[in-house]
């Protein structure tokens, strides 16, 4: 009889889906995020970033990595094969004249901005507002290779910016790079970058500075980054948008526990960047004009005179206003059901565009700790005193928790074309997992074997509620972002673990709160104040040490660092910070390297019980047809990576 229930809820969900549209995505988790987030990108991000954001985000991904320009000895990323590329990829010539006479290019992002600086976010929608002002060292192109930006080389042990020991790695910054007040960019705001990211009480949430010992300025244009042991895969610092360079005349006063309150620093920072923010109203519209000094106005570039950051609404309405209407130039992180999507692309008025690049996971996470406190304590590690009363270390109850979903409803329901089932949350080329195969079927009975036999949670007063022995029932507090496909998921997860006895309160929060990467609101991924959340993280970095360092113990937020940090489950596993401490000195050509991210995802994807992940998620945005050199989608850095080449026609 549940079955039949549960198929008639299947059919009523994609009604309702194709109705009401919606989307979401940390991305953290950068955290990051995970902008992000950060993406969280997050990097770990959204930000969700997979980065986050809301998407955290956060702020890795792709996996055998591909070799940097000109670096000699890195793997090459899997092709993803599955982008496409916005009508007019690049191929056309951008159109001669003055920089800025394009107008204003309208983005919609409707999970909205809270801030611009980078450092204070892993949630995707604020690095990427951060992305259009603060610019990185290198950035990574579509396909996983690192790319100048402030530099004119990438550093090779051959060209010698790498150490043979792989403890150094040397930066030289491009000669007459400017600020956006007009003074110089030397390599003292690089050394002050670091150092305001590593200060006693700092906020930053970037873990791209975990195993650095020092950052030290050679001369005016270079910089030494000594690393604590040896490093691999040394681009992690100063490359990609959730590690830029800030300038030190403007922060010198916002290092520490004063980071937060500079509002003035964080909504309008001067950066590198084509653009400069005049106005940001958080949680609503972000306006940019051109950098007078930036570095291509020689070359015509930027094409745009303003840029407008709108948030608000949801990933239907901005989808519409872009492919329906034909109202804005793109729409961001249109997590929208594909029945919704087909007919809007269908009017002509603009392309949906998707990307896999960045191990975009949309996934749940178990709370370690105790959110069922009041004060203080509340979802805090407390040095593993605060535990969680039914989660905290209990993978056995994740794993039914984990069977009695079925992924392919889920993808069914929400996502198409743009996602695939996974049991993983690095899905890289060859270092994607298959040991967690098993959580791809559906298995309601073995599910009910594990609580009735192996944990000993039996439904004992007939309500359809398991409890533990101790009485407690197996019911749970579980929060997301709104949005129409979020919650169909949610409907039908309830629905799934109904069938094993265990109830859940199903919540959402407006997207802008959960991923605020500031944490001012209660409902912020990284306070984690509910029993399970879900939302998507996104690498931003090809590397995966670059992401999965995001769950390690020292990465847990809580009150006593201002909620920064990646590990939103709050796991702390012994040895999952032992891996990662031998991929990390690990070298790029060693096939153990596979092996040690393997076993990493495995920890924190099957054995750890903080982590159940749903599905791996394309990026998908849209741009008007009038778009033109946009190139393709970029699923590792910023989606706005490279605005200052983006033209639009008559």
């Amino acid at each position: 009889m549940k079955r039949m229930k549960l198929l008639a809820l299947l059919a009523v969900l994609a009604l309702f889906a194709a109705a009401c549209g919606g989307s979401d995505s940390d991305d953290e988790s950068s955290a990051s995020a995970s902008d992000g987030d950060d993406t969280a990108e997050v990097d770990a991000g959204d930000e969700e970033e997979p980065a986050d954001d809301g998407d955290e985000e956060e702020p890795a991904d792709d996996g055998d990595e591909e070799e940097p320009a000109d670096d000699g000895g890195e793997e090459e990323p899997a092709d993803d094969g599955g982008e496409e590329e916005p009508a007019d990829d690049g191929e056309d010539a951008a159109p001669a004249g003055e920089a800025g006479q394009g107008g204003d290019l309208l983005l919609l992002q409707w999970q909205a901005p809270s801030q611009a600086n980078a450092y204070l976010s892993t949630g995707t929608k604020d690095l990427l507002a951060s992305s259009i002002v603060l610019e990185p060292l290198a950035q990574i192109d579509p396909d996983g290779n690192i790319v100048p930006n402030l530099v004119d080389e990438i550093p090779t042990v051959d060209n010698g910016g790498i150490s043979a020991d792989g403890t150094q790695i040397t930066w030289t910054l491009s000669e007459g790079l400017l600020w956006s007040d007009g003074t110089p960019v030397t390599s003292a705001d690089v050394v002050f970058s670091w150092e305001y990211c590593v200060a006693e009480a700092s906020s930053c949430s970037a873990e791209v500075f975990v195993g650095v010992a020092s950052v030290e300025a050679v001369d005016d244009l270079t910089v030494t980054i000594t690393f604590e042991e040896e490093t691999p895969y040394p681009f992690q610092p100063f490359v990609s948008y959730n590690s830029p360079v800030i300038q030190q005349a403007q922060f010198a006063d916002c290092v520490g526990a004063a980071a937060v309150g500079c509002s003035e620093q964080n909504f309008a920072p001067i950066g590198t960047g084509a653009y400069m923010v005049t106005e940001l109203r958080p949680e609503d519209t972000v306006v940019y004009e051109m950098n007078p000094n930036y570095r291509g106005i020689s070359e015509g570039k930027p094409f745009f005179g303003t840029v407008t950051i709108k948030g608000g609404g949801d990933a239907e309405a901005a989808a519409r206003s872009v492919l329906e209407i034909g109202e804005a130039d793109y729409a961001w992180n249109l997590q929208v059901a594909p029945e919704i999507l087909g007919p809007m692309e269908a009017v002509g008025n603009g392309e949906v565009v998707v990307s896999f690049g960045g191990s975009s996971v949309e996934h749940i996470n178990l709370n370690q700790t105790n959110n069922r406190v009041d004060g203080d304590e509340k979802s805090s590690y407390l040095d593993g005193t605060n535990p969680h009363p039914i989660l905290f270390e209990n993978p056995d109850l994740a794993r039914a928790l984990s069977l009695a979903i079925s992924r392919d409803d889920l993808v069914t329901v929400g996502y198409g074309a743009t996602g695939s089932p996974t049991c993983n949350i690095w899905n890289v080329g060859s270092q994607t997992s298959t040991n967690n195969d098993w959580c791809l079927t559906q298995d309601i009975e073995e599910a009910n074997r594990i609580l009735d036999e192996d944990l000993g949670y039996i439904d004992n007063d007939g309500d359809g509620i398991r409890e533990l022995p101790d009485g407690t029932p197996l019911e749970f507090e579980f929060v997301t972002s709104t949005n129409a496909v979020r919650q169909s998921n949610q409907d039908l997860i309830k629905a799934f673990w109904e069938e094993i006895g265990v109830a859940t309160n199903m919540r959402n929060e407006d997207a802008s709160l959960f991923f605020d990467g500031t944490s001012a609101s209660d409902a912020s991924i990284w306070k984690f104040f509910s029993d399970m959340e879900m939302f998507t993280n996104s690498a931003s970095n090809p590397d995966p040490g670059s992401y999965l360092n995001g769950w390690l113990s020292t990465s847990i937020p809580e009150l006593s660092n201002s909620w920064g940090g990646n590990n939103m489950p709050r796991m702390v596993n012994a040895e999952y910070d032992e891996v990662y401490a031998e991929l990390a000195a690990t070298p790029l050509s060693d096939p153990a390297r596979d092996e040690l991210a393997i076993r990493l995802n495995d920890i924190l994807s099957a054995e750890s019980g903080a982590v159940i992940p749903l599905v791996a998620r394309g990026s998908v945005s849209a741009f008007s047809t009038a778009m033109e050199n946009t190139g393709v989608l970029n699923g590792w850095d910023s989606e706005y990576w490279n605005i200052a080449d983006w033209t639009r026609s008559e």
